[in-house]
C-alpha cells in the first residue's frame, strides 16, 4: 500500500491540485486518488475516528476504492455500531468498483457511505449503471463543490499553511457535473 494510507501522511499540494481538478479539459489524469474519513455514531452525533482517515491512490491492477476496502478489516470496526464513511474521489467509481462497493455495503449494513467525486468516470460502458447501483445500495453520491475541495485541502493535503485557492471555473464545472450526475441518477428511475 502506498504512503498515504496512514492518517498522519498528507498529500503533496501539487498532486492534489492536478489530480482533483474538476476541469474536464485536463486530459491524461489516469490515477484515482481517494481521501477518506470514518465516523462513529455515538448517541446522536458522529465522532471522527482519526485512525481511520487518510488518502490513497490506485495501484497496478487495483483501483483506489478496492485498496480502501482491503484496508477496512484492519480497523476492526464493531459490527454492532454504526459508521459513516466519507470518500472524496478524483474520479467517480468505475462500473466494476461500483459493484464491489455495493457488495461491501450489502455485507456491512452498519456502514453508510457518502461519495463525493471531482469528476465522473465515463470511459467505460455501464458507468451510469454503476453510479445508479451505488445509489440503490444506499450510498449518497455527489459531485465535489468548493466546500468539499476546501475540506480536502485542509484535511488531507500538506498545504504548508496556504489557504485553498480555487481554479478558474471550479464552481461552474461543479454545477455542470452535478446536473450531469443528477440526470444519470434520475434516468435510472424511469
Amino acid at each position: 500500500m502506498e504512503a498515504g494510507a496512514a492518517s498522519r501522511d498528507l498529500m503533496d499540494k501539487n498532486t492534489y491540485q492536478m489530480q482533483f481538478t474538476n476541469d474536464l479539459s485536463q486530459l491524461g489524469l489516469n490515477k484515482t486518488y481517494l481521501c477518506y474519513e470514518v465516523e462513529l455514531l455515538d448517541s446522536n452525533s458522529w465522532v471522527p475516528l482519526d485512525d481511520c482517515r487518510g488518502f490513497l491512490r490506485n495501484q497496478p491492477g487495483l483501483h483506489a476504492e478496492l485498496c480502501l476496502l482491503d484496508l477496512v478489516p484492519s480497523w476492526h470496526l464493531d459490527p454492532t455500531k454504526r459508521y459513516r464513511f466519507t470518500w472524496f474521489l478524483s474520479w467517480s467509481p468505475c462500473p466494476d468498483c461500483a459493484q464491489k462497493v455495493v457488495a461491501f455495503l450489502e455485507r456491512n449494513s452498519h456502514i453508510s457511505l457518502h461519495i463525493f467525486a471531482a469528476r465522473i468516470y465515463d470511459y467505460r460502458e455501464r458507468y451510469e449503471k454503476g453510479l445508479r447501483s451505488l445509489q440503490g445500495a444506499g450510498a449518497q453520491v455527489a459531485i465535489m463543490t468548493s466546500t468539499e475541495f476546501k475540506h480536502c485541502w485542509r484535511t488531507f493535503v500538506n498545504n504548508k499553511g496556504c489557504l485553498f485557492v480555487s481554479w478558474n471555473r471550479l464552481n461552474m464545472n461543479s454545477q455542470n457535473l452535478k446536473m450531469r450526475l443528477q440526470s444519470i441518477l434520475e434516468n435510472g428511475n424511469n
